[in-house]
């Protein structure tokens, strides 16, 4: 088993003889109610996790350009050896506020799924 700070990675049964065995969720999880819908409907299913794999994209890419805007925007510091950044996309606070809710569905998603990525998933562990 491993472990994020959001939740399993992972988590496998292992037998007495080392063999593993992946769990299958319960069907009335809600991990086993997403894995029933994948069954079912295959092509809805790869469209929401590619539009919950493009909502963080987009989360991480903007987050990236609002850190390095507010780091160079220090008078001393980072401004001074690699001069300022100004983002190209500049969010009002309701815009951030939706953006990050879209992040934790799709995050939520992407968990449902039994699915983890260390650049996607792993931020905060």
């Amino acid at each position: 088993m491993r472990t994020s700070n959001f939740g399993l990675k992972r988590c496998h049964y292992v037998t007495t003889k080392g063999v593993e065995h992946q769990l299958i969720p319960d069907p009335a999880s809600a991990e086993g109610r997403r894995a029933r819908l994948d069954r079912a409907h295959p092509a809805l299913s790869r469209c929401i996790g590619f539009l919950s794999l493009v909502v963080l994209v987009i989360g991480l890419v903007l987050l990236i350009l609002q850190l390095m805007e507010q780091i160079t925007r220090a008078p001393e510091g980072v401004s001074q050896y690699v001069g300022t950044f100004t983002s190209l996309i500049g969010l009002p606070a309701w815009g951030n506020v939706v953006l990050g809710l879209a992040t934790v569905a799709a995050s939520t998603e992407r968990a449902l799924r039994l699915r983890y990525n260390v650049l996607l998933d792993g931020g905060a562990g």
